[in-house]
């Protein structure tokens, strides 16, 4: 068995296709069981042309029983992509109680007001010190696990999304965010994503897998897909990535409890 829990649908604005597309080519690409973790609604001020309104996060919920129902063949799980940003974690816990997800996928996208996955705001790296940019990151990685809000920790690694890497060593800096998250009793997102960026590596690397493993860190899967074609994308890739850092398991969620199945 193999899932697919990072996937996405129009209701975040930058996506296409209805969640029923997304099913079909699961079935297609031998997928037994997917889930849909849209970006959740937050407070106004905060990045909302990639995002779910609070107003339509009841229709998200609907479209993926929807679905469900339409796919009795199909395992289909409801998750949620959750943002980690300081100041708005009260929301967010709201946000996350309102329905009972199968998972909650935390993620961290903005180091203060810069969006640093976002292709229109990628000249704010240049002139930065990377090394910098990557406390900063792996810092708010430790928050978001701090929380206890989550579940899986989302494309752990994707402040390399645009092939910006220090020069410096960095992995101690990802090694105190694996602790956090080991501590928090949460799973990495093995996100195909990044081979179809300019980092072209699997989020996260073999390097921060290895760590993960020693930390008794598990995992799961997801193509961050944006468009039904993606689904499962690199999962071959994915699985050798994985086993390549010594894994030979990966979590299953239902009702936000997990089970630990072998590698396909």
């Amino acid at each position: 068995m193999i899932v697919d829990y990072h996937m996405h649908t129009p209701l975040c604005k930058h996506a296409v296709g209805e969640p029923e597309a997304y099913a079909r080519r699961a079935i297609e690409r031998g997928i037994e069981e997917i889930g849909f973790s849209d970006h959740c609604p937050m407070p106004p001020h905060y990045d909302p042309d990639w995002r779910m309104a609070p107003a339509e996060y009841p229709a998200y919920i609907e479209m993926v029983r929807r679905c469900q129902k339409a796919f009795p063949q199909l395992s289909i799980k409801l998750g949620l992509e959750a943002d980690y940003h300081p100041g708005t974690e009260d929301y967010v816990r709201g946000v996350i109680a309102a329905y009972p997800f199968d998972y909650v996928i935390g993620s961290v996208h903005y180091l203060g007001d810069w969006g640093f996955d976002n292709p229109d705001l990628v000249h704010r790296f240049d002139g930065k010190d990377l090394f910098e940019v990557y406390s900063q990151y792996y810092e708010l990685v430790v928050k978001l696990a701090g929380t206890k809000m989550y579940d899986i920790v989302g494309h752990p690694d994707v402040i390399k999304k645009f092939g910006h890497r220090p020069s410096k060593d960095y992995e101690p800096l990802e090694r105190r965010a694996l602790e956090a998250i080991a501590a928090a009793g949460m799973a990495l997102d093995v996100n195909t994503s990044g081979l179809r960026r300019p980092a072209k590596e699997i989020y996260p690397s073999v390097r921060m897998l290895k760590t993960a493993r020693s930390l008794g860190i598990d995992i799961t899967f997801g193509s961050d897909a944006h468009e039904p074609k993606l689904v499962g994308e690199s999962f071959a890739e994915a699985v050798a990535h994985v086993r390549a850092a010594g894994y030979t398991q990966f979590r299953r969620y239902t009702a936000r409890k997990f089970e630990l199945l072998p590698l396909p």
